[in-house]
Formats: structure tokens, sequence, C-alpha cells
């Protein structure tokens, strides 16, 4: 008994200091610009068993719990900026860049990593991982830049529902993969797919219509804090139960909520509060989890990655750019100003290693990585296309 009771001490103690080291990472990064999720991502690295080797077995148990957890909630918010009166008003500019560069990203990627002998299920994987971006990173240069007109304007609306495409690009070609390291698309992989993403749509409207009429009505305007988590946890759950893309259910019940809560002033003010201390778990565990061993056996996957996804941000910007009639002198800017990576990548890492075990060291190990260094380099290419296409508005 006095065992027992000497574990749960350990884990509560460990779980109160991870909070805590999350409130530190909020602050540090207000004051000095450098971003949340590296910052916690550093601190998984240190405490973890690359190095001090803080964290307690029971906690790292909970790895898998928190990663579906947070990635719901993620989900959620991303399909609430998907309703039709968003993307109507977002304008063809906005559409045309966003899918381009998802579509540029993933096949520069995935075909770039090929070429040089990756294989093909974890070079498209790769891709699709590419897609993700962090708003919160883009967003924060936008206002410390100042920047205003034309170009700000469409990349807010880029960043919005960038990484809703890339989440539905992920959990397609999640799908491919499984049947490329099959080896073929028989019919029982495409009987698997059809019903992991057929079923998650299907999921999505079960869960989202019922819930959009009857949440917001204890409270006037906006869900209790209570019902958004009965309904996070109920989509995750069935989700997972029926072996169904949870990303995307929750995409399209956050999507199907949005458009249908008349009555909700903000479908998902509390989500946006309760999301924070999971995040928090979930990337210092992701960090605590990387083998910094692993890192000089990824150096040409990971330079190639590296590389690739700048050449087809840039392409997918100048392209897209075209398509939606910007202006010729903003399109090569789109791209930088889309390098910052974050929490949705590592997500989709740690989605990928659950449905991949044979390369999970190599995803988690390269998505991390090279997302932390996005992340120091990604604000500084922002901040340089805000300004230099700033000057350039035609």
């Amino acid at each position: 008994m006095q065992g027992v009771q000497m574990d749960m001490a350990q884990v509560l103690v460990v779980l109160g200091a991870l909070f805590l080291v999350g409130l530190a990472a909020d602050e540090i990064g207000q004051r000095t610009h450098l971003p949340r999720v590296t910052l916690l991502l550093s601190c998984g690295v240190l405490v973890g068993g690359a190095g001090l080797d803080l964290i307690p077995q029971e906690v790292r148990d909970w790895y898998e719990f928190l990663s579906a957890m947070a990635l719901t909630m993620v989900a959620f918010l991303l399909g609430g900026g998907m309703t039709p009166e968003n993307l109507r008003s977002n304008g063809r500019a906005i559409m045309s860049v966003s899918l381009v560069v998802v579509l540029s990203t993933v096949t520069c990627v995935a075909g770039g990593l090929w070429l040089v002998g990756i294989d093909p299920a974890l070079a498209l994987v790769c891709g699709a991982i590419a897609c993700a971006t962090d708003p919160a990173a883009t967003e924060d240069t936008i206002r410390q830049s100042g920047a205003k007109g034309g170009f700000p304007d469409t990349l807010r609306g880029i960043v919005a529902i960038d990484d809703a495409w890339g989440m539905i690009a992920f959990s397609l070609v999640v799908v491919v993969a499984k049947a490329l390291s099959q080896g073929a698309m028989d019919g029982a992989l495409l009987y698997d797919a059809g019903w992991e993403i057929g079923g998650a749509l299907v999921l999505g409207v079960v869960i989202g219509w019922p819930a959009a009429m009857l949440t917001g009505r204890v409270r006037k305007g906006e869900p209790l804090q209570s019902e958004a988590l009965g309904i996070v946890f109920l989509t995750a759950g069935i989700s997972l139960w029926l072996e169904v893309s949870f990303l995307l259910t929750g995409m399209v019940v956050g999507a199907v909520i949005a458009s249908r809560a008349k009555h909700h002033d903000y479908a998902f003010h509390e989500i946006e509060h309760i999301r924070w201390p999971f995040m928090i778990l979930f990337f210092v565990l992701a960090g605590a989890s990387l083998d910094l061993s692993n890192l000089a056996g990824i150096g040409v996957i990971g330079a190639g990655y590296f590389l690739l996804r700048i050449a087809a941000r840039v392409v997918g910007g100048v392209i897209g750019g075209a398509v939606g009639g910007v202006p010729r002198s903003q399109r090569p800017w789109f791209g930088l100003a889309l390098l910052p990576q974050a929490g949705v990548a590592v997500g989709m890492a740690l989605v990928a290693a659950q449905e991949f075990p044979a390369y999970a060291e190599v995803l988690l190990t390269l998505v991390i990585g090279t997302t932390v260094l996005f992340e120091l380099v990604g604000p500084l290419t922002t901040m340089v296309a805000l300004q230099r296409a700033e000057g350039r508005e035609e």
C-alpha cells in the first residue's frame, strides 16, 4: 500500500511540475517571442530519457491518451473555421493559395524523398506532415510587424484554414501509405480506406448535428465546459472504437457545430481554455520521447525534408497566387511566410508513429527536430516576407 502511495505521489509531483513548466514556457515565450512549442519540446528533451530521465513510466504511459485528446481538440477548432460563410468570405486568393500550397507540399516533399531512396510509404507520410503550419506563430509575427494591407490580410485567411486542408490530406495519405507498406491496394484495403475516411465523415455528422442543437442551452450563448469536454471525449473515444480517423471526425464535428449552432455566440470558447493543459503534457512528453542519438541517423532525410518543404511552399505560393489573382510581386513571399511549423505537425507524427511502428523512431526524430528548426527560422522568414510584400502592394 505504501508503495502505491509513493508511486501516486511521484506521478502527482511530476504532473504538477509539468504544468508549472508550461506556465513558465508561456511567460518566457511572450517576453522573448520564442515559440512555446519549442520551449516545451526542449523541456521534454531535458527531463526525458535523453536528458535527466525524471519522468516516471506511469506518466509516459499517458502519452497515447493525451495525444488523442489534444489533437481532437485541435481538430475541433480547425473544423470550426470551415463553415460555408468563412470559406465564401475568405475569397478566391486565400482558397487558391492554401489549397495549392498543400498539394505542392505533399507532392514535392514526398516525391523528393522518394527520389533519394526513402521508402514510398514513409515519404508520403512525411509529405503530408510537411503541410502543417503554426497559425499562432504566423499571427504573432503579423502583429509584431504591424503590417497592413492585402498581403497580411490574405496571409491571415490562409493560416486560418491551412492546417484544416493539411489534416484532411494527412488522413487520406495515411490510408494510401498503409496500402503501399502492405504491397498492394486490394479489396480489403480499399474497404478499410473507405471505412476510415467515410466512417469519420458520417460519425462527425452523427455527433455534430445533435451536439449543435443541444449544447449551449443550459447557459445561453456557448456550451459549458462539461459539455465541451463530453463531446471531445465522445468524439475521440467512439472514433478509436470504430477505427476511423479521430482527426477527420473532430474536424467534421467542429464544422457542423459551427455551421448549425446558430444560438451559440462562440461554440469553442471552452475548448480553447481546456486544451492548453493537455497541450503542455502532450508536447513535454513528445520531447521526452525523442532519442537524440537518432538525430545523426536522419541527416539526409532531415536535410531533404527541410529544403524540400521550403521549396514546395515557395512554388505553391507562386502558383496559388497566380490562380487566385494575387499581384505578381507578392506571390513569391507567401511560401516563406508559411514556414512556421509546430503542434499539429508533431501530432500528425505521433498518429503516424502509431499507424506505422516500423517508422516511429525516424518520424518522431525527424518531425520534432525539424519543427524546432522551423519554429526558429519560420518567424524570421515570415517577418521578411511581410516587410518585402508590404512595400509591393499593387
